[in-house]
């Protein structure tokens, strides 16, 4: 989904077909399946595919509604930064975050453009310029969250896939330095669903380059999350190659309670 018009790409039916001919269209294809799934009775897969095509159709309804941030209050746009152009693109993409999440979708994935992130060079202006980008409609995001009651049963989690090295990369000059990837120590915060607010979690080396205190696994942080879930690690698991298999795959992961309210 996009933070700019269309939402999402081919979504609106083109002007020739809107409206009354689009619904002609539909009748005479629901007509079609309704005539052959009586020729084919208990074909399961049939009316399966046809159900899914009717659930397509109610999406994309439900999804134009949405994803309009326009009917928002303009103290709401304001909170999260839409009238700034430094913070708009972020800010709509949260609104539409909060207002996924408002309507039942159990995940949402909130991304900035491209990977703005990935700072090998540059990193004296691109860092600081992400962290205007996105630190006010992050925070909105929260609040939004909060004051309509939804941040007890909804898990923010703000993180990448690594962090970075605390040693320089691309020594070619002040305006060119940059940082590698580094995935032996690096911070994430979660809020809301059930994580203890004001807490801070384990600590790095003196350099920043290895976790060395309180250090948590990505499977252990799995099976934290998924215990807010109401889900026991231990016991979630699916088929892989004839298997029992695990998200914590079996690694001794624990949960880390320290971190739970």
């Amino acid at each position: 989904m996009r933070a700019t018009e269309p939402r999402i790409l081919n979504l609106d039916p083109p002007p020739s077909l809107s409206g009354a001919p689009q619904q002609r269209q539909l009748d005479l294809l629901k007509a079609f399946n309704e005539d052959h799934l009586a020729l084919h009775p208990g074909e399961l897969d049939l009316q399966a595919r046809i159900s899914s095509y009717e659930l397509a159709a109610k999406m994309q309804v439900a999804a134009k509604e949405a994803l309009d941030i326009s009917k928002e209050p303009e103290y709401v746009k304001k909170l999260y930064g839409v009238d700034n152009p430094i913070t708009k693109d972020y800010a709509t993409r949260c609104i539409i975050a909060r207002r996924l999440v408002e309507r039942g979708v159990r995940y949402v994935q909130v991304l900035n453009s491209g990977q703005s992130w990935d700072q090998h060079g540059s990193l004296i202006t691109a860092l600081p310029k992400n962290c205007q980008a996105t630190d006010q409609p992050s925070a909105a995001l929260l609040i939004d969250l909060k004051q309509r009651g939804l941040l007890d049963s909804t898990v923010v989690h703000w993180g990448g896939e690594m962090g970075r090295l605390p040693v320089l990369q691309n020594d070619a000059g002040r305006d060119k330095w940059g940082r590698d990837h580094n995935t032996y120590g690096f911070s994430m915060w979660m809020a809301g669903g059930g994580f203890k607010k004001g807490y801070v979690h384990g600590e790095t080396d003196e350099f920043g380059h290895k976790a060395v205190i309180d250090e948590v696994k990505h499977f252990d942080y799995h099976a934290t999350l998924l215990k807010t879930f109401g889900l026991d690690h231990t016991k979630l698991t699916y088929k892989r190659n004839g298997l029992a298999a695990s998200l914590t795959d079996n690694q001794g992961a624990k949960v880390v309670d320290e971190l739970l309210a």
